[in-house]
């Protein structure tokens, strides 16, 4: 059977690729090897689905460290404001929450997909799911099709690869797609886990002392082996029984990933700074303060509400302090120890959970050999990547899922008009 467009994956980027392919004209068959199509989609952002975040340009890239510059040519064609307006319009509407997160006013991811899949439905697309795509055809150095397990091959000047990473397994997501791109001659970067909780072998984690303790508003930092600041993010985090979750432990994990590997080394050092508006000087004067002005309180007893209660004894203890040390007592050395513990609370990480259990993966198809105004291979004519399968990611809050569908809507634009003489 001919069609002028196929598309493999049914995910965001693949659902965009449809729909914009669909709405420039071309006859499009969409593959997806699950039995429904969107459910990464509809697991996004707790089940709520982080459509976008609003904010400008410069940012968007900013958040998105993994070859984020690449997307400019992307957003010079279509962008988070486009696809805000193409949720809306499709009558979906978005609501704004913290840090510029976009999500549907539902709260329900299953409103963003159903809304999509109509779209898709609508621009006259044929859908197949439980059709996993075997190969990819390849002839004369461009694109003529695809052949599937079932045996049924369809043909096709232009095929989409939009088959996603290796993140989230669960949901499909199993790297189908990176031998597929690695026969037209592509390179696959090396993939790693990102937006991922990170493991640690401290006897402090081991001991799950700390499990289920949850900081606010607080800053992570990644320590090169000298104890150099390699990247900080703040907000909140959370100890687990194998290590540090919540936000910015996962912001702050391909950072550890990458040291790791450049290093050769087993651990790095994070930090964790209790009190970011304050500098220790500052904060040392105050305590001292109020702990001298209550010289029979112990230290102990001074710091709840400070300090989280689990975390005190750990610190004291690293401060060098007896359990039962009172104001009167505490020398200006001590206090200073405890502050630095306050401010630098340092623990040794080893890596993270497997990419299994990651949000976003971590390299992939290199975007060196795609055409960023087209997402046109630079080497198959009438191949086009788009979403996670290419070395790009973002941090969570919106950024991924951005990247996935702008891509995937210039691709499609970009095979239909190709397909159809325009481009």
């Amino acid at each position: 059977m001919k069609y002028d467009v196929i598309v493999i994956g049914g995910g965001p980027a693949g659902l965009m690729a449809s729909a914009s392919a669909g709405m420039h004209g071309a006859k499009v068959l969409l593959l997806d090897k699950g039995e429904k199509l969107g459910k990464k989609l509809a697991i996004s952002g707790g089940g709520r689905c982080n459509v976008t975040n609003i904010k400008e340009i410069d940012e968007l890239i900013k958040n998105i460290p993994g070859n984020g510059r690449f997307l400019y040519s992307v957003f010079s064609v279509f962008n988070n404001r486009d696809l805000m307006h193409f949720f809306e319009d499709l009558g979906v509407k978005l609501k704004e929450e913290d840090n510029g997160r976009m999500f549907p006013v539902t709260d329900s991811a299953k409103t963003v997909v159903q809304a999509l899949i109509k779209k898709v439905k609508a621009v006259g697309t044929e859908i197949r799911v439980n059709t996993p795509v075997k190969r990819v055809l390849y002839e004369n150095g461009r694109v003529a099709g695809v052949a599937c397990h079932t045996g049924e091959v369809f043909h096709a000047p232009a095929v989409i690869l939009a088959a996603g990473g290796k993140a989230a397994s669960h949901t499909g997501s199993t790297g189908d797609g990176y031998p597929w791109a690695e026969e037209a001659g592509h390179t696959v970067t090396e993939l790693f886990p990102t937006e991922v909780p990170l493991t640690s072998a401290e006897p402090l984690i081991k001991s799950k002392a700390l499990q289920g303790l949850s900081l606010r508003d607080v800053t992570l930092c990644v320590l090169n082996p000298k104890g150099k600041k390699i990247i900080e993010h703040r907000g909140d985090m959370i100890f687990t029984h194998f290590g540090l979750s919540g936000p910015i432990a996962l912001r702050c994990s391909q950072f550890v990933v990458k040291e790791l590997k450049k290093g050769g080394i087993r651990s790095v050092p994070v930090a964790i700074d209790l009190y970011p508006d304050q500098k220790l000087n500052a904060l040392e004067e105050v305590w001292w303060k109020e702990m001298k002005g209550n010289p029979k309180k112990t230290v102990r007893n001074s710091l709840k509400g400070r300090v989280p209660e689990r975390l005190i004894p750990v610190m004291m203890e690293r401060a060098e302090m007896a359990d039962d040390l009172i104001g009167s007592h505490l020398s200006r050395e001590q206090l200073h120890r405890l502050c630095q513990e306050v401010k630098q609370f340092t623990l040794q990480v080893n890596g993270t959970l497997p990419l299994e259990k990651a949000f976003v993966t971590g390299g992939g198809v290199h975007v060196k050999e795609i055409n960023p105004k087209t997402m046109q291979s630079k080497l198959m004519k009438g191949l086009y990547f788009c979403g996670e399968i290419l070395d790009i990611h973002g941090y969570t809050g919106g950024y991924n899922i951005t990247a996935a569908s702008c891509t995937g809507f210039v691709a499609g634009k970009s095979a239909a008009e190709q397909v159809k003489g325009l481009g």
